[in-house]
């Protein structure tokens, strides 16, 4: 289903985006409206070591415990998502997105985070559109626009997001989990 970008939608980059920057990606959209849209790569892992920028938040990270690269805006900024342990539940920091998912401020006491999140992930930098761009690009096909799902924003295969969201799909779109670089073998 491809329709409007909204927070907690998955933008998935379609076959036909080639820019080098957002091939094969998953990106969770954080926030959309008239002024822009910006969300996090959810399949591309950092170069950098989370013990290296935020070694106090290495234990209680989900497993991979890495640092994981959200995008090419502000790459030496963090964003942190977080699921609440208890559903409802709105702790300290945490301000939902979608489900019991959502954004958790990098201030938020780590003796506070314990016990309060079943899963955590850190993305350093993030993907930004200008106002009208993701529309744009979403008009030419460049991006699907799907519902997500907690698991795929804290699963365990992170690099194999791509074709897993595509997998799930109804329809033509579920086809294109099977696509590969060489044309000849599509």
């Amino acid at each position: 289903m491809s329709g409007e970008a909204r927070p907690g939608s998955l933008l998935v980059a379609s076959v036909a985006l080639a820019d080098g920057v957002f091939d094969g990606t998953v990106v969770l959209v954080l926030d959309a409206d008239g002024d822009g849209a910006l969300g996090v790569v959810l399949n591309e892992l950092s170069p950098t070591a989370l013990e290296s920028v935020l070694p106090d938040w290495v234990p209680v990270v989900s497993e991979p415990r890495l640092l994981f690269h959200g995008g090419p805006v502000s790459p030496n900024g963090a964003i942190c998502l977080a699921r609440v342990r208890v559903s409802g539940e709105e702790p300290p920091g945490w301000r939902r997105l979608f489900g019991d998912v959502g954004l958790l401020h990098l201030d938020t006491p780590v003796e506070i985070v314990r016990g309060a999140y079943d899963d955590l992930r850190i993305f350093a930098g993030y993907a930004g559109w200008a106002s009208g761009q993701l529309e744009s690009e979403l008009e030419e096909g460049m991006w699907h626009v799907v519902d997500a799902e907690a698991g795929d924003v804290f699963g365990h295969e992170p690099l194999e997001l791509w074709r897993v969201v595509l997998r799930r799909q109804r329809g033509p779109l579920a086809l294109f989990s099977t696509w590969v670089d060489d044309p000849t073998q599509n």
